[in-house]
């Protein structure tokens, strides 16, 4: 699955490993019965998968594009012994019958799971029925419908990673029960069935056909699926598997077919080569759908996607091709890491999405035109993981996961991009040709099978003819983020001593071997010397280095081949500081960008002089990537200065000399670039005059030569001037309104309208957010909670703080984790003072009974409203 926003960790539960220990098997009991909740946990799977054993599903559907549908599941097992109750899970159904062994029983059903009784249960072979009527989910989970508002069609589509597929039909849910599917659905005429397998058999049945599946191979249930909706369908039969594409008819247009169909083409043959065995499910289906909660998922055969990211009315730019791309690849190493072999339980998910953004990577960047592939991750992704592991709430890699309630709690930036970078290294370590044998071996023994991160590891090891277990416990089983840096002193204009320092902190002392590549640098920014060092301990000596020319600047983890924090001796970082743009290798200056913006957030280097960097330095970046990461980070420079006080003389100051920055930008590039440089116009333009020309790039009276004025573009201006307070932009959001009637306008008229800075506004959506009735699909919900403050609007903000406070534990009992993953990490208040820093720790202290992930985001808010306070602390310029 391509990852969403970052969700949280199971604190107290994690904390066993924190000190240190690898995971050993457990032994659950079997004995006490299921608790009456709609989660599982893994002693009751764990019980459950001891007792059922060979499962086949024969599912029958019957939709109509209302708001309901019916199903009847058959499920056949084996059955160990009869000796106690058995569940069968099944979500918020309406139960018409159900049938075991033949025998009809009444159910004995709680809303959440069928405890089937032990007298009616034979040991051996059985065979439960149930027909049942369920509503259609509206918040991305289960069987998802959407009625389309500009034509009125249906849709419907499923998810149920991590275990929602008990949503839609009745089902052992949980990954080390695998089975087979068989697939039958009733559906309007006009609507076309996708699922794990192509259909056998479509038969018209008067106004509705109906759709004969053949039997799946196995597959856990979360790696299942089934949509149906009059989908615009492409096809491709050019390569060595037949491929589709679904999208929405009204959305079709916004569609590239001819880039999906290549980058899939390619990714199939670059993992049918890496891997060494073929693609497994036959055909390749990939269906862009709406109100989809994540990225994508990897459901086996029939991959779904957010239209949100990958839907466009203008050419797709670099960046968005990249980011197809590299989703694709992501789902598509799923097919044989996820699918093929599964994880036991959900601690192992982190290995399938770290897996999978590694091998996603790496096929884009030799599968694809992405040759810079890497670079994109280290500053999309990396740099993220960085964050994550210095923040209060970081986890180790692999954490026990006590229910499906929890399954999520630590899929974040650790998960993926920390999880994937340790991968990489881990193949430097090892050499790539043995870490891909080892990966070869894994999937051929596991194929069709649940594993454990033993398994994996061991393969690799087994290859490598070494013991990785030390390597386990200090890079999975343990939390934090090492500092390396260069220690090196100079005689006679020669390097007379050099060892790399490794630092941990002090809560996380572990110190961690790997293999990085230290590179000396001239005054003229030339990459000298490069040596590859295995390092472990406080210090390492690199004799290689001595005799060296006296460098300039050190760089102790060149071409990013460890996951470290590279601190920049202090030569180095006046080096950086002063010659950045004469840096040829453009992830090289995208890492020296980073290590200035660590100075930043560290409090070690003033926020106005990073700055004062970025104006000297931006408007002459050539390299794309490069540019859209330094902008990203001034994005992040400026909020921090909305939120300390946007009317001080130096916050006006320096909103005017961004504008001005990304104006000329706009106005002397072209093509990508020149959208980069506008789409951050737009987002820096305060000033009345940068307001009155954004006004006028939506009338027609002010034109940038080769700049096309899209539909997104024109509803990103209007959601911005709506955001500033400009007046007149109700009327420009209510004239654009009236001409884009698509769900995406829907979507951005709303969030230009909870931009505005009108306190009746906010106070109208924070009741109907905080309405755990509403029947407001959860799409618009997120759109609102994503909109609703952004920092300028940080006084107007205060105003509501206390209530949006008050609010958090109330939610937390009462919504669900998919509503809470958003609220809590947009809606709990921060301002950058010390009254609210104080404020965020008394409910911390308050607020100790909160979900995993809910409490995570608050300490999370508390310590980066610290850091903003420590920033501020640093500037040099004041803000008064």
């Amino acid at each position: 699955m391509s990852r969403f926003v970052p969700r949280a960790a199971a604190l107290a539960v994690a904390s066993v490993f924190f000190a240190g220990a690898a995971a050993t098997s457990t032994v659950f009991a079997a004995d006490a019965p299921r608790a009456e909740n709609p989660y599982l946990s893994q002693a009751d799977a764990a019980a459950r998968s001891a007792r059922v054993s060979n499962v086949a599903y024969v599912l029958n559907f019957t939709l109509t594009g209302k708001e309901s549908f019916s199903g009847t599941t058959t499920v056949q097992f084996d059955l160990k012994d009869k000796d106690q109750p058995l569940t069968l899970d099944l979500d918020k159904a309406t139960i018409r019958k159900l049938t075991v062994n033949g025998k009809e029983v009444q159910p004995q059903y709680n809303k959440w799971f069928i405890t089937l009784a032990a007298a009616d249960l034979t040991a051996g072979r059985n065979t439960v029925s149930v027909e049942y009527e369920c509503l259609h989910s509206t918040n991305g989970e289960g069987l998802h419908r959407m009625v389309d508002p500009v034509d009125g069609r249906v849709y419907t589509y499923s998810h149920f990673e991590p275990a929602a597929a008990h949503q839609m039909f009745a089902v052992f849910d949980q990954p080390d029960l695998k089975a087979t599917y068989q697939v039958n659905v009733t559906a309007p005429a006009d609507w076309t069935v996708a699922s794990t397998t192509r259909e056998t058999k479509v038969e018209d049945a008067g106004a509705s056909k109906h759709w004969t599946f053949p039997v799946s191979k196995i597959l856990s249930p979360y790696n299942f699926s089934m949509h149906a909706g009059p989908y615009k369908v492409w096809e491709d039969k050019s390569g060595k598997y037949p491929m589709r594409l679904f999208a929405r008819q009204s959305v079709a247009p916004q569609i590239q077919p001819e880039e999906w169909f290549k980058y899939t083409k390619q990714g199939l043959a670059w993992f049918d080569d890496y891997f060494g065995i073929p693609y497994q499910y036959e055909k390749y289906d990939q269906l862009l759908v709406p109100d989809f909660l994540y990225g994508a998922m990897e459901n086996a055969g029939a991959v779904t996607f957010a239209e949100r990211g990958f839907m466009h009315k203008d050419k797709m730019t670099a960046s968005q091709r990249h980011d197809l791309a590299s989703v694709i690849m992501h789902e598509m190493a799923h097919q044989w890491f996820g699918d093929l072999v599964t994880m036991q339980w959900w601690n192992g998910l982190w290995l399938n999405e770290s897996f999978a953004s590694f091998m996603g990577t790496l096929a884009t960047a030799e599968a694809t035109e992405f040759k810079n592939g890497w670079q994109y991750f280290y500053t999309q992704g990396k740099a993220r993981a960085y964050v994550s592991d210095e923040q209060v709430t970081t986890h180790p890699i692999e954490v026990p996961v006590p229910s499906t309630a929890n399954a999520f709690d630590n899929i974040d930036a650790i998960t993926y991009s920390k999880g994937a970078s340790t991968l990489k290294q881990l193949r430097h370590l090892l050499g790539e040709e043995t870490f891909r044998k080892g990966v070869h071996n894994y999937l051929v023994k596991y194929q069709y099978k649940n594993a454990k991160l033993d398994d994996f590891i061991g393969s690799l090891g087994d290859a490598a003819g070494r013991d990785l277990s030390q390597w386990t416990k200090d890079w999975l089983y343990q939390p934090g983020v090492n500092t390396i840096t260069a220690n090196y002193s100079c005689a006679g204009g020669k390097i007379n001593s050099f060892n790399l320092q490794q630092t941990a902190s002090a809560q996380y002392p572990v110190l961690r071997e790997q293999r990085v590549q230290v590179a000396l640098m001239d005054k003229q920014m030339k990459v000298g010397k490069v040596v590859a060092v295995t390092y472990k301990g406080a210090n390492t000596e690199v004799p290689e280095l001595k005799g060296a020319a006296c460098p300039d600047l050190v760089y102790p983890n060149y071409q990013d081949w460890g996951f470290a924090k590279a601190k920049l001796d202090k030569h180095s970082f006046a080096s950086a500081r002063k010659s950045l743009s004469k840096v040829e290798d453009p992830l090289l200056r995208a890492m020296l960008w980073q290590s200035l913006w660590d100075g930043v957030r560290d409090g070690e280097l003033p926020l106005n002089e990073f700055v004062q960097a970025v104006l000297n330095n931006a408007p002459a970046e050539k390299d794309y990537v490069v540019l859209g990461d330094v902008l990203t980070k001034t994005t992040q420079a400026k909020a921090y200065l909305d939120k300390m006080n946007p009317d001080a003389a130096y916050s006006r100051k320096t909103a005017a000399a961004l504008e001005q920055m990304t104006w000329k930008g706009a106005q002397s590039s072209e093509g990508d670039f020149q959208r980069r440089w506008i789409g951050q116009y737009v987002a820096f333009a305060t000033t009345p005059e940068a307001q009155k020309r954004l006004a006028g790039l939506l009338d027609g009276s002010v034109k940038v030569n080769g700049l096309n004025v899209s539909q997104d573009l024109r509803w990103t201006i209007i959601e911005h001037l709506n955001a500033v307070g400009y007046k007149g932009g109700d009327a420009l959001l209510a004239a654009e309104q009236a001409k884009d009637k698509s769900d995406t306008g829907e979507a951005a008229a709303l969030a230009a309208t909870v931009a505005r800075p009108d306190a009746k506004v906010k106070e109208e959506w924070i009741a109907k957010i905080g309405d755990t009735q509403s029947k407001l699909p959860f799409s618009r919900l997120r759109t609102a909670m994503e909109s609703m403050y952004p920092a300028s609007q940080t006084r107007l903000a205060e105003q509501t703080a206390a209530e949006r406070l008050a609010q958090l534990p109330v939610l937390d009992k009462a919504a669900g984790p998919v509503f809470m993953r958003t609220y809590a990490t947009r809606m709990i208040p921060a301002s950058c003072t010390a009254d609210s820093v104080a404020r965020l720790a008394a409910a911390a202290e308050q607020d100790k009974e909160l979900s995993a992930g809910t409490r995570r985001a608050l300490l999370v808010t508390h310590q980066e409203d610290a850091r903003c306070v420590t920033i501020r602390k640093a500037l040099t310029v004041p803000l008064s």
